[in-house]
């Protein structure tokens, strides 16, 4: 039997994933101990039931319209929360990240080829299962599945890619808290401080909003994301080729840094922290438990045994990696250990998942104002254009292995 879903009804189940999730962390210890995202626990629950159903016969198709408009509206809050003085503080911070996030490119595909070589199977199948579908996601995975099936006859590609993209993103929402968790855990042990007070970390916008939260304070804010996304996807649409084209989320978050900084150069308009803020969480959650409670977990038991090896090497390796190279790198403290959490999430999976890991961190252990402008820049930019050149490099090396 198949039932497919309408947007009221997918909005509403993805509403009732998020109040299960959120239940879901209060109540049970293991998920609130390793600070595993609400919308990560229920929309795993979700996946699992609908995952049952296809096994009874029963396939539910949700209508997935509203995933991108909500993706482009987080985008849109990261651009408009992004100061540009903030970002400058960040100057030697983001550079090292920024070395940080190569290497961990570079690893997960010498990982997936190297194995894929070693197990005998088509070191493509390797470098799907590496920095093409962890980092990059279902769009990049989607993308590099159909030009390996094109170009190297590879017809496979385009599912596996799907279905290793589906991995990675569970494993970033996995990974990242207990991973971060260790670390901090480590750092308490040395009687270090954590992280500062959420009334020490304010912005000066949000520390100015102290009046009534008000239906005026959301209208405007809502009018500036949904500007962003509209030039946004404008810009993405024009500057679209063959060779290379940026993502619209990109271009979204673009628009909305240079609104952002445009208003208050022209002292035009200050940034409502507190209403983006509400904003961003609103359309994080929603996608998240969207794109989670969409996923096909069946497409994963149809996997060979050696592309879930593949897999599940890089996920160690990816969380060795941040453990041991990362965290040091990047000071060896407590905005370090958030950090990996980030870098966990759109290492494995996405930045929505990323941000999800830091938001989880940081509502227990309080903020990492660093965090938040390092992992939003370089795991929704920076990172696209650094995993492109990598993949490119890797595509050449994998041709001739063949």
């Amino acid at each position: 039997m198949d039932l497919s879903l309408g947007v009221p009804a997918t909005l509403a189940i993805a509403a009732l994933v998020l109040v299960v999730g959120r239940e879901l962390v209060k109540r049970i210890g293991f998920l609130r101990k390793y600070s595993i995202p609400e919308p990560v626990a229920g929309g795993l629950v979700a996946a699992l039931l609908v995952a049952a159903l296809q096994a009874a016969g029963v396939r539910i198709a949700f209508d997935s319209s509203l995933q991108p408009g909500l993706m482009l509206a987080f985008f849109a809050t990261i651009g408009l929360g992004a100061d540009a003085r903030m970002i400058a503080k960040g100057g030697g911070a983001l550079l090292r990240f920024t070395v940080c996030v190569i290497g961990m490119l570079v690893l997960e595909n010498v990982i997936g080829v190297g194995v894929a070589k070693a197990l005998g199977i088509d070191p493509l199948i390797g470098l799907i299962a590496g920095s093409v579908t962890m980092a990059g996601g279902h769009g990049t995975g989607a993308a590099w599945g159909q030009r390996f099936a094109e170009q190297f006859g590879l017809v496979e590609a385009p599912a596996l890619a799907l279905a290793s993209a589906t991995f990675g993103l569970i494993m970033g929402g996995v990974i990242g808290g207990p991973v971060a968790m260790r670390l901090i855990r480590r750092l308490q042990a040395r009687g270090e401080a954590l992280g500062v007070a959420a009334e020490e970390a304010l912005t000066h916008d949000e520390a100015e909003a102290v009046e009534p939260f008000t239906p005026e304070r959301l209208t405007v804010t809502i009018m500036l994301v949904a500007a962003s996304v509209a030039a946004g996807t404008a810009l993405a649409r024009m500057t679209e080729n063959p060779v290379f084209t940026l993502p619209t989320f990109v271009w979204t978050l673009f628009v909305g840094a240079l609104l952002r900084n445009l208003l208050s150069l022209a002292r035009l308009h200050e940034i409502d922290g507190q209403a983006l803020s509400f904003t961003g969480i609103v359309a994080l959650s929603l996608f998240l438990a969207m794109a989670l409670m969409s996923l096909r977990l069946w497409e994963l038991a149809s996997l060979a045994l050696p592309m879930l090896v593949i897999l599940a090497l890089n996920a160690v390796g990816v969380a060795l990696y941040t453990s041991f190279v990362t965290f040091r790198i990047m000071g060896a403290n407590y905005e370090a250990a958030v950090l990996v959490a980030g870098q966990c999430g759109f290492g494995l999976g996405a930045t929505p998942t990323a941000i999800a890991n830091l938001q989880a961190i940081c509502s227990r252990y309080g903020a990492a104002p660093q965090a938040f402008i390092l992992v939003p820049v370089v795991g929704a930019f920076v990172i696209d254009l650094c995993n492109a050149i990598v993949i490119s490099g890797f595509v050449h090396i994998v041709a001739l292995l063949r």
